[in-house]
């Protein structure tokens, strides 16, 4: 695997080896002792996959401590712009975000460590998006910023009247008034 960093520390796209040839392809999704050695050490614990169609928006997401979940994400069917917001104060980069383009064709992966936020929207017909986390889903830790957030500058690719979300990504704080956004330097990334 090639590993590509990006403008935030931490945050990495995964490029797998293709081997191609007349039968169609095949590649290593997910190595852990490569991924140990290229990126940090990590235990996933729990894959999840969704689908979704064109226009949903999933996010702005993260869990609260002791449930923080770093996450490895891929599409593997259609196309989704793929966002994580550095929710870390005293961060240097606190607010940034990287926006990376996942795709059936593409087959990148996005590492989302602990104390970012995390979304998608879907740019394809239909997507199935799938991802590693490193902890388990604990709805009392469930948490999330908007989506919206001017201060974020995120652009989704959608016109905004396109864009579908649940309700309770409808009513996310903005993260200047979110309460669940992690200190920089807390010991969050591994356990």
């Amino acid at each position: 695997m090639n590993i590509i960093r990006t403008s935030i520390e931490g945050v990495v796209i995964v490029e797998p080896r293709l081997f191609r040839d007349a039968r169609g392809y095949f590649f290593e999704s997910f190595s852990q002792r490569e991924f140990g050695e290229k990126v940090r050490a990590v235990n996933f614990v729990q894959d999840n996959e969704s689908r979704s169609t064109c226009g949903v928006l999933r996010g702005l997401h993260f869990q609260r401590p002791p449930h923080a979940q770093s996450k490895l994400v891929r599409c593997v069917r259609g196309a989704v712009l793929d966002v994580a917001v550095d929710i870390r104060r005293g961060s240097p980069t606190y607010g940034r975000h990287v926006a990376v383009e996942l795709t059936e064709d593409n087959h990148l992966q996005l590492f989302i460590p602990r104390g970012f936020a995390h979304g998608f929207a879907v740019l394809s017909e239909e997507a199935v998006f799938q991802y590693k986390c490193d902890d388990y889903y604990a709805p009392e830790a469930e948490d999330g910023i908007a989506w919206d957030d001017p201060s974020l500058g995120i652009d989704w690719r959608i016109p905004e009247e396109k864009i579908i979300l649940s309700e309770k990504d409808r009513r996310r704080p903005r993260l200047s008034d979110a309460e669940g956004v992690f200190e920089y330097g807390a010991d969050v990334c591994l356990r």
